[in-house]
């Protein structure tokens, strides 16, 4: 009997190999590149320099923000600085930063409201002339908002609205981009069968409303929210037209701290400016804990 050897090359050949680790399809697409990270690098820097620019500015004396190179550090100024402008009179500060959170408020909740309201008819809802309505939404989008100033004035001297809360609230309790754009989102995140299961279990078109349809819409919800109230808050031109320094909201009682009959004390603006950003940035922290959660909602139910 004989035996036969392969040789060594073939035997190591035979040799299972290891199989390698295939890559996902698509997976490059989530892998970022160095020159992604820069770019986020400088949008990052680009985005938080003007807070800190007003911060600095804010902490330090008018002297001072002449400098060159200009200052790149806080100063010790900024309490005393944020005091003259709440004690500034003519400005009534105070006042006007209470105005603008309740103008704000009031308009950041009716749009909302009336947005989902508005966007699940048109979404889910059958009814005449439905096609025709959501057309002239959209058109009035393309309206700039500009062009209404005049009659509206007109509107609110002859209703006796003129320097008066109402007349920066009444006319933005609804806006078409809210209603087209909760719309959209109710047609992909409701689906019909869901309406049609409340309807079969006996529920109101208001109760489907109310606890099928508005936690659905609860991710875009928060977005238009966000939007509206900073919207709202950074608003100057028409309460600038409409109201007067007794009633004024935060943008025009900073119009009145940057308004020096013979300088303008620069110092006490910024330090307005960054008083008057605190309620953006604990609104924007809100509601983006309200948008991670809803978007981590839906992706466990899907």
């Amino acid at each position: 009997m004989t035996t036969t050897y392969a040789p060594a090359r073939h035997r190591a050949e035979n040799v299972q190999r290891p199989a390698r680790r295939r890559q996902r399809p698509g997976a490059s697409l989530w892998q970022a590149s160095p020159l992604t990270y820069l770019a986020l690098i400088i949008a990052s820097v680009l985005s938080i320099f003007p807070i800190v620019w007003t911060v600095i500015v804010a902490s330090r004396d008018n002297s001072s923000i002449y400098d060159i190179p200009p200052p790149l550090w806080p100063g010790g100024n900024l309490f005393s600085n944020i005091s003259r402008a709440f004690s500034n009179e003519q400005a009534a500060f105070t006042y006007g930063l209470v105005n603008s959170v309740v103008v704000s408020a009031v308009v950041t909740f009716s749009v909302v409201f009336f947005s989902t309201l508005a966007g699940f008819a048109f979404a889910k809802l059958r009814f005449r002339g439905r096609n025709g309505l959501l057309l002239f939404i959209i058109l009035t989008m393309m309206v700039p908002t500009q062009l209404g100033f005049i009659p509206l004035y007109i509107l609110m001297v002859k209703l006796g609205w003129n320097g008066q809360l109402q007349a920066v609230i009444l006319p933005f309790l609804v806006t078409g981009f809210g209603v087209f754009m909760m719309r959209q989102y109710a047609s992909a995140a409701v689906s019909d069968e869901l309406i049609e299961a409340a309807r079969v279990d006996g529920c109101s078109t208001w109760r489907i409303y109310w606890n099928v349809v508005l936690p659905a819409l609860r991710p875009a919800a928060s977005v238009l929210g966000l939007l509206t109230f900073m919207q709202t808050w950074n608003e100057f031109l028409w309460p600038y037209i409409v109201l007067t320094p007794d009633t004024p909201t935060v943008q025009y009682s900073l119009k009145i701290l940057a308004s020096g009959y013979y300088s303008t004390d620069y110092a006490q603006v910024f330090a307005g400016t960054a008083v008057a950003t605190i309620p953006l940035l604990v609104v924007f922290v809100a509601f983006g804990k309200q948008i991670i959660g809803g978007i981590m909602e839906g992706s466990v139910k899907a």
